[in-house]
């Protein structure tokens, strides 16, 4: 066995670990990084980028459809689905070599293996060759998270998937049924089904998106079902059978037996931490999240966790910012985050936004609040781009200060910054209207939604 000593050892190269150990190091620390498969974890390798470079693929076929509306005649003769896939693992295999040259020019030693704690001071690690034996004062835990499959029977079917396999199937699949109507699977239903599949949405709750401010999820409901997709909400998945015609999903509607026949079926509905390399150290958790303090402590003094292990809003952005707060804090810093004001986006189509509180959330929290709305139908630049659907929603209390904000749209990934910095900054309304923004551009929109909030949008009756 091998044995090393560091200041620091990271269990985890996912957002939140990778961006701790460069962290570490800038402050001057010896750090020790560890990862059992590619560094990036899921957001890399298959979450955030191989999701939007397939995305990519099927808004250009959705532009494709769309061309006659910009005086183009042309139409989609063949999708190379084997190409799209090969031009994402290049994206994915460059941003990982990218990375990993990264690691190691800041001095970072990195170890490739399974890693496991087996004392609050120590983790081994098996890598190919041999047994290593890591020592430090101080470890975070970033150890992500994995598909979730519920307890449904058949679910091991051929043909059954989670999100992992969905982006490397051998070909387009004819139909499919996602279980699931949460961020992952409405994503994939966008995408999927303008790559041409036939999809079918089945979820448990009466709602897409449960912690979506509610007129945006049913808004984009609405624009989904015009699309072509369909939904069966309140429905639950009882058994998944193999047929001579694909997979038969069996599903309950209130007192109504029903059954779906589909090519694949992927199941997305949430994901479970992993946990298991922790050895015999008992840490306080809260429905299977580690818990942390506001340093990212967790009640083992040394060690930290951060990322999707401390539960929350599993969001690669938030990990980073979480990684960098555990390395910080592990070094005798005192850094601190806004969990207020983290944006989140859905990458459907079109897109949805949203950060801070919703309206429905700020009520329950006893605020008096104040809303302001602007449609993109009456916004120039949307028109030009033909992307009429969706609206900005901005939330603010009684003294017009933003506390939340939600655009349902084209681009909306892209404009949510602007609400986000206005309630770090804790702006007033007043300070958006006031602020030029350039025409014509999307953004008027949240220029408008301010005004409108205090009462002089100029484009709106």
């Amino acid at each position: 066995m091998t044995k090393l000593s560091c200041d620091i050892t990271i269990l985890g190269g996912g957002p939140a670990g990778y961006v701790a150990a460069i962290r570490s190091a800038q402050l001057g620390a010896k750090v020790v990084l560890i990862e059992a498969k590619e560094l990036g974890g899921v957001c890399m390798n298959v979450g955030c980028i191989p999701t939007k470079a397939l995305l990519k693929t099927s808004e250009t076929v959705a532009a494709i459809h769309k061309s006659k509306e910009f005086g183009i005649i042309s139409g989609v003769e063949t999708i190379n689905w084997n190409a799209a896939v090969d031009r994402k693992n290049r994206i994915v295999k460059n941003l990982n070599m990218g990375l990993e040259q990264l690691i190691l020019a800041k001095g970072i030693t990195l170890i490739k293996g399974k890693g496991r704690m087996t004392s609050n001071r120590k983790i081994c690690i098996q890598t190919a060759e041999e047994l290593i034996e890591v020592s430090s004062e101080k470890i975070i835990l970033t150890t992500g998270s994995a598909p979730m499959l519920p307890s449904i029977k058949g679910i091991e079917a051929e043909g059954v998937i989670t999100s992992n396999e969905a982006l490397s199937l051998e070909h387009i699949p004819k139909s499919m049924v996602i279980v699931g109507a949460g961020v992952i699977g409405l994503e994939f239903a966008s995408m999927m089904h303008s790559l041409g599949s036939k999809i079918t949405v089945i979820e448990i709750n009466d709602q897409i998106l449960p912690s979506e401010d509610i007129e945006m999820a049913s808004e984009l409901l609405k624009i989904m079902k015009r699309q072509g997709i369909a939904f069966k909400l309140s429905a639950e998945v009882t058994e998944i059978q193999t047929t001579e015609l694909g997979l038969e999903i069996n599903y309950k509607m209130g007192e109504k037996n029903k059954v779906q026949t589909c090519e694949k079926v992927l199941i997305a509905v949430g994901r479970k931490l992993n946990t298991d390399m922790f050895g015999d150290l008992l840490f306080n958790t809260e429905k299977g999240a580690i818990v942390v303090n506001e340093s990212m402590e967790t009640n083992i003094e040394g060690i930290y966790a951060a990322g999707d292990l401390t539960g929350g809003q599993l969001l690669a952005h938030l990990a980073f910012m979480e990684g960098k707060i555990a390395a910080e804090n592990a070094l005798g810093y005192k850094s601190r985050l806004n969990y207020g004001a983290v944006p989140s986006c859905i990458y459907t189509n079109p897109e949805i936004a949203s950060v801070g509180m919703t309206e429905d959330e700020a009520k329950e929290a006893g605020i008096s609040v104040k809303v302001g709305r602007f449609n993109f139908r009456n916004n120039g630049r949307a028109l030009t781009l033909g992307e009429r659907e969706g609206f900005v929603k901005v939330i603010a209390n009684q003294e017009n200060i933003i506390i939340g904000g939600q655009i349902l749209g084209v681009n909306a990934s892209e404009m949510i910054s602007e609400l986000t910095l206005a309630i770090t900054l804790k702006a007033n309304a007043s300070d958006l209207a006031d602020m030029i923004h350039p025409h014509p551009s999307l953004s008027e929109a949240i220029w408008e939604a301010c005004g409108d909030l205090i009462g002089r949008a100029i484009h709106a009756l």
